[in-house]
């Protein structure tokens, strides 16, 4: 249990959600929680690749101006964005203004539109859902990557996506409900309703 903190409600929550407000709030009501819509798929995507190299804080507390900059992530829109809105984004503070991320996000926009021939991104990211998930009493337990972010992340690349490795679709996957990493002991272990 050194892993957790219990709270002032008497909940117990891994060390990173205990005392950050909007952490917290995350950890309770979205993180982990089943995903099935196209656009809450392609945002948690675009979001864990500017994710990455940066803490989730950050990218949580920047999450309302990338919505507003990239049409509320809708994959139809963003997949029409040319060179004015490459400009637009990386001269707007709110969000993270990196060039490649940017670019990313486009792409991977147009790969989510050409996927819905063949059942679409939620059910294309969801088809690598694990038989098991881990089950970490520490944090140090916590995966990673896995077999099926490995493979994941490959088909999303012959898919035409761009920045999906493998760590950040095991981020992807935890975010979803895919896998449950909250940690043994937790008021949220379990909660999503995916593993029993």
């Amino acid at each position: 249990m050194s892993d957790l903190v219990i709270g002032d409600d008497g909940l117990a929550r891994p060390v990173w959600a205990s005392t950050d407000p909007m952490l917290r709030d995350y950890y309770d009501t979205e993180w982990g929680m089943p995903v099935h819509d196209e656009r809450g798929v392609f945002e948690r995507l675009s979001l864990e690749a500017f994710q990455s190299g940066l803490s989730w804080r950050t990218i949580l507390a920047k999450r309302p101006a990338f919505r507003a900059a990239f049409a509320d992530f809708d994959p139809d829109a963003v997949a029409g964005f040319g060179e004015h809105d490459v400009d637009r984004l990386m001269a707007d503070a709110g969000i993270v203004r990196n060039r490649a991320k940017i670019l990313a996000t486009i792409t991977n926009a147009n790969a989510t539109v050409a996927l819905r021939a063949d059942g679409g991104l939620a059910e294309f990211v969801w088809s690598f859902r694990p038989s098991t998930t881990p089950e970490p009493s520490t944090s140090a337990e916590v995966p990673t990557t896995s077999e099926e972010s490995v493979a994941l992340s490959k088909a999303l690349r012959k898919r035409g996506f761009a920045f999906v490795g493998p760590t950040t679709m095991h981020a992807l996957m935890e975010a979803l409900g895919i896998v449950d990493t909250h940690l043994v002991g937790s008021h949220r272990r379990g909660s999503s309703g995916v593993w029993a």
